[in-house]
């Protein structure tokens, strides 16, 4: 794990930017916008030696604790508590302000460590506000450029003493553990392949789904705690932030995303950069669960962003959230069943689960699917098995005949997995109709088990033992 380092300070100073320079990513959005960071997200840091878990916060403010903003504080204060260290940053160029004053006083009260920083220090532009930095009392304040990578030789020597204390100790835990448990009776580490699931791997999961769906207040559910923010006005989240948790002894890496709107609708830059960020996280999932809301289940924008799973081809798997508030319960799923079977003839089978995120209904079904879409999305099927198949398939319905020659399908194959990738070697591929190639994959999702999840399907062309007579001739 290592130690954990929180960036906290008003709104737009810089934290966004120095989070970014540490992990060496442009992970978090940054936007001249004051406020853009409202979760706190983690990432995992790296500056010279030494590596720690770093924590961009949300600017903190004085506001009511009902409000918005007031509840992106209380997120920043819990990050205060977990952390092991605080990067307390001002804007240089702007001096010390009352609102920097104000949460000085609240920083020197904390038993954390607190490292001051003035922030935009380059040039003589921020000379004045780095002398006025030592009047919070937090000691000396270290200048740096988060933009341009300034004064980050002089941040080293400031995190090195908290970073090396917090991985020693863990050194040592380890070293206990490993010598005690990871060891066979010959004093040999045991050396196996780490499953899905584990501590070294867990199972990647992104959240996604339309703005206010209830996908942060899901994952509040699962984690058991107010680590995402949430409330009524819809687009609160715009990073994508990754949490870790563990359900019935199994580890997953759980991304909240942002909600994804109609792309006309998407005009502003900073949700444009939050739309993409949600794109990114589908990426790199293995499975995606698109969360809907019950009350208007499978609209138009659901359907194009399970079109962009199935498209990207992760395992998927649907959640109709807020059904604690649907009234006639059988009515409604009927609906959900049809628009099923309406709309998603290319992943036939996809998993459907009803919940309720505020209360905490269907968490344990809905995991269930997650880890069976999974499993569909790793299934690979021997060649003998596939070949048997295909000879019976096209004994059944054998392809069409195109000026007055069937096509013949010679051989079947599969290359990959996640998704499954099946090739076809076939004679005139291209004259093949794609009405034949949804009969091939359906009969293999039901022959086979792949139900719900993306199927690759291709063909190549064998080659004609008689071109090279004819190009000699």
């Amino acid at each position: 794990m290592g130690a954990t380092v929180a960036i906290i300070g008003r709104p737009n100073v810089g934290k966004s930017t120095l989070f970014n320079r540490l992990v060496g990513k442009r992970l978090a959005l940054v936007d001249d916008t004051p406020g853009v960071t409202r979760d706190r997200r983690p990432g995992e840091a790296r500056l010279g030696d030494l590596k720690f878990t770093i924590i961009d916060t949300a600017g903190l403010e004085e506001a009511e604790a009902g409000t918005l903003e007031g509840r992106m504080r209380r997120q920043t204060e819990e990050a205060i508590r977990e952390a092991d260290a605080i990067l307390f940053l001002i804007d240089a160029r702007a001096g010390v302000t009352p609102l920097d004053a104000h949460f000085a006083d609240v920083a020197r009260r904390t038993t954390t460590p607190v490292i001051l920083i003035a922030n935009k220090a380059e040039g003589r532009a921020g000379s004045d506000g780095l002398y006025e930095a030592y009047s919070l009392g937090l000691g000396e304040p270290i200048a740096v450029s988060a933009e341009h990578g300034e004064g980050l030789a002089d941040l080293y020597d400031a995190l090195k003493p908290y970073v090396d204390a917090i991985t020693e100790a863990e050194d040592a835990k380890r070293e206990e553990a490993r010598t005690a448990v990871d060891v066979d009776e010959d004093g040999e580490l045991v050396d196996e392949e780490v499953p899905v699931g584990t501590r070294e791997r867990p199972l990647r999961v992104a959240i996604v789904g339309r703005p206010n769906a209830g996908k942060s207040t899901l994952i509040n559910r699962m984690l058991g705690e107010d680590r995402m923010l949430t409330g009524p006005e819809a687009g609160i989240t715009r990073d994508s932030i990754s949490v870790d948790w563990q359900w019935q002894d199994r580890h997953i890496k759980l991304f909240d995303t942002a909600g994804i709107r109609r792309k006309a609708r998407v005009q502003e830059k900073l949700e444009k950069l939050s739309v993409a960020d949600a794109l990114r996280a589908i990426k790199f999932a293995e499975v995606v669960v698109v969360t809907l809301d019950a009350s208007n289940a499978f609209e138009k924008q659901d359907l194009q962003i399970i079109d962009l799973v199935a498209r990207e081809g992760r395992a998927l798997v649907i959640a109709v959230n807020k059904w604690d508030l649907v009234e006639d319960r059988e009515a409604a799923w009927k609906q959900i069943r049809d628009a099923n079977d309406r709309y998603f003839n290319q992943i036939r089978g996809v998993r459907i689960v009803t919940l309720s995120g505020l209360q905490g209904q269907g968490l344990d079904r809905l995991m269930e699917n997650v880890f069976e879409a999974y499993e569909a999305w790793n299934a690979r099927v021997s060649t003998a098995r596939l070949n048997r198949w295909l000879e019976k398939v096209t004994v059944n319905h054998p392809p069409p005949a195109v000026a007055g020659r069937r096509i013949r399908l010679r051989y079947l194959t599969q290359p990959k997995t996640r998704p499954p990738h099946f090739v076809a070697f076939c004679s005139r591929p291209e004259q093949l109709p794609e009405s034949y190639t949804r009969y091939l994959v359906n009969s293999l999702r039901e022959t086979f088990g792949i139900p719900g999840t993306p199927i690759r399907f291709s063909y190549r062309k064998g080659e004609n033992p008689y071109a090279a007579k004819k190009k000699r001739s």
